[in-house]
């Protein structure tokens, strides 16, 4: 179960009384789980979920009632999928769902656009408003103008992934996303080259996350979701498991409040100034690619498992 905790990072300090760590957490962030498991949610009571392994009978029908091409089937019926999930996920939940646009679509915003647009239909027709719903686009230039077109122009709200780097933190603050998801973990995969743990402080996610939550300084309000948890020094950090039976007391490490009092300064940045910003961090251009290539991937195998399903008995005739 991967674990996301937003807005900010939490320290243990002397324990007090016998409240678990998870329950401590939620009265500081808010939880939610990555992964289709609806134990998960029973047991947890994460606050969203964004995938379920279920209900693609139904959404090959929808594609092939489209009907179509061949890929145009198969984008309907995937789409389709997608809403059913979230559709599902929504009625244990009293939150919002994310529900991610294609990665290979990560440098064209057009067609991210055009992809949102569509999923929220999709999940109109099955009775969820665009209010419980979060649109996942990698966070690429191309990504974050995508993103601000929905939020401003139709009023969709957008959940920024594959987050490594201030300049792409500040630059989804600037044209106003509603949430943003560094990845915590991921970046210390590449950080981490000498070293085998970190303090909590010291972590080199943890320090990206505390940089990024400074810009609260300047009123954005964007939400800051640190994703993609690896250990248990990144949290309180343990995971939800161990934090169930944690009982240690937790006191949050960040705050608006502390945030307004930091000496950071305000920077804008334009795309000329992002794209040299971003390229500085050589951390955040690893990652991206490598994200959206393994994102891509995953689109593939996707769209190969609908291939067979809905046209494997047609082509062995």
């Amino acid at each position: 179960l991967t674990v996301r905790v937003s807005p900010c990072r939490v320290s243990p300090v002397k324990r007090q009384r016998m409240e678990s760590a998870l329950d401590q957490l939620k009265q500081f962030t808010t939880e939610v789980a990555d992964k289709g498991d609806f134990n998960a949610i029973d047991e947890y009571k994460p606050q969203d979920m964004p995938a379920y392994q279920e209900l693609v009978e139904e959404a090959v029908a929808y594609g092939k009632k489209l009907g179509g091409p061949q890929e145009e089937q198969i984008k309907n019926a995937i789409d389709k999928l997608f809403a059913l999930f979230g559709a599902e996920i929504l009625k244990k939940i009293p939150g919002r769902v994310s529900t991610e646009v294609d990665a290979r679509l990560s440098f064209d915003k057009d067609a991210m656009v055009a992809r949102a647009r569509c999923l929220i239909k999709l999940y109109k027709e099955a009775g969820i408003g665009k209010d419980r719903i979060l649109i996942k686009l990698s966070s690429t230039w191309e990504g974050i103008q995508a993103g601000k077109e929905l939020e401003e122009q139709h009023g969709i709200h957008c959940n920024m992934t594959l987050l490594f780097s201030f300049a792409q933190a500040v630059a989804c603050a600037e044209v106003g996303m509603t949430l943003i998801s560094p990845f915590v973990g991921r970046i210390l995969d590449v950080a981490n080259i000498d070293k085998k743990s970190y303090e909590p402080q010291e972590d080199p996610g943890v320090k990206s996350v505390t940089k990024i939550y400074y810009y609260k300084k300047f009123g954005y309000k964007t939400i800051v979701m640190g994703a993609s948890f690896c250990n248990t020094g990144e949290i309180k950090p343990l995971l939800l498991g161990e934090l169930l039976k944690e009982n240690s007391k937790l006191a949050p490490a960040l705050s608006v409040k502390v945030a307004q009092t930091s000496d950071s300064e305000k920077i804008h940045l334009d795309e000329k100034a992002f794209r040299w910003l971003y390229n500085e961090d050589q951390m955040a251009v690893e990652k991206l690619s490598d994200g959206i290539r393994k994102f891509a991937a995953d689109a593939v195998r996707l769209e190969q498992m609908f291939t067979e399903r809905m046209f494997s008995a047609e082509s062995g005739k």
